[in-house]
């Protein structure tokens, strides 16, 4: 049986407002019903605008990377207006702000990018020249590093826009994470791309629970949720990206797995054009993951040289 929370205020779940971040909320909120005997009465959804949702016209590369989808979010957790927020680990930042933790990994969903087009079965099919739309820096690069005869254009918005844009041609195709597709019900128009062909975000697939620190109730509430093998993987990799000072920027890519008693990771950098790719495969105890996961990122970053990461 699940821990009391008291029931004469409303747990307050902050996130995004996309169809996703919604599924996304829902999901940890029907979670933390079936842990703990709770009614949905108990919660309340509160949907914050973040920059990144209100600049749509511009690649976040360009407005500023990593943080453009939790800034406004953690700002209402540092001042009591929400109790926990709901991220897409993918977009977090590796430091916090001063008073918050990432204390609640959910079992992690399918890490890989699904190849999407109305037309074509994957990038193999794809004629010379063809038009490609993408937001991610890292898919563009991992892309042209295999097919630099494509176009890549940006491709911003949520999974619905990104559909519209392919059906108004605007690109013959473009990615999305299978994880996503598969919490919105939309599974059947994904085309998985093998992690060994297209190694996938930081953290896809993850979904972390943002807390305050000293919350003792909600640290409780919270406790019973946590995946320990997504914990486990996301301190691999987010050690990883943080060594190599990761933001949206630079194109980087990893996925820490479990191979027998052992965590491996794949990790690789690329030039932003797909003309240059570092890479390299890691394997640690898993009680090691995050001091592997920061030693791989300097390896990588030592062997590119300087300014590659610029």
């Amino acid at each position: 049986m699940g821990i009391q929370y008291n029931t004469s205020r409303l747990l307050k779940i902050g996130t995004r407002g996309s169809p996703l971040a919604l599924a996304q909320a829902h999901e940890t909120r029907d979670r933390l019903m079936a842990a703990h005997g709770m009614a949905a009465a108990q919660f309340e959804i509160v949907v914050i605008k973040t920059t990144g949702d209100a600049v749509q016209d511009r690649s976040l590369s360009e407005i500023g990377g990593k943080g453009l989808f939790t800034k406004e979010i953690e700002e209402a957790l540092l001042d009591g207006s929400i109790d926990i927020a709901v991220h897409s680990m993918k977009d977090m930042p590796t430091i916090l702000p001063d008073g918050l933790a990432l204390s609640t990994y959910l079992p992690r969903e399918d890490m890989r990018d699904a190849f999407i087009s109305r037309r074509f079965a994957g990038i193999a099919e794809l004629p010379m020249g063809a038009v490609v739309g993408t937001s991610s820096l890292r898919r563009r690069a991992q892309l042209l590093a295999r097919r630099p005869d494509l176009r890549v254009v940006e491709f911003r918005g949520n999974v619905q826009t990104r559909l519209r844009k392919l059906d108004e041609g605007v690109a013959e195709a473009t990615f999305l994470a299978c994880a996503g597709l598969n919490r919105l019900g939309m599974a059947e128009i994904a085309k998985p791309i093998d992690a060994r062909d297209m190694l996938p975000a930081v953290a896809q697939g993850a979904i972390g629970i943002e807390q305050r620190i000293g919350d003792e109730p909600v640290s409780r509430l919270l406790a019973l949720l946590d995946h320990g093998e997504t914990r486990l993987q996301l301190a691999a990799e987010r050690a990883f990206l943080a060594a190599l000072d990761g933001s949206c920027r630079t194109p980087i890519a990893a996925l820490a797995q479990r191979v027998g008693d052992r965590l491996q990771l794949h990790g690789e950098i690329l030039r932003p054009d797909g003309s240059i790719r570092h890479a390299g495969v890691w394997d640690c105890a898993p009680d090691e993951a995050a001091a592997m996961g920061a030693a791989a990122g300097q390896e990588l970053k030592q062997r590119a040289g300087p300014g590659f990461l610029d």
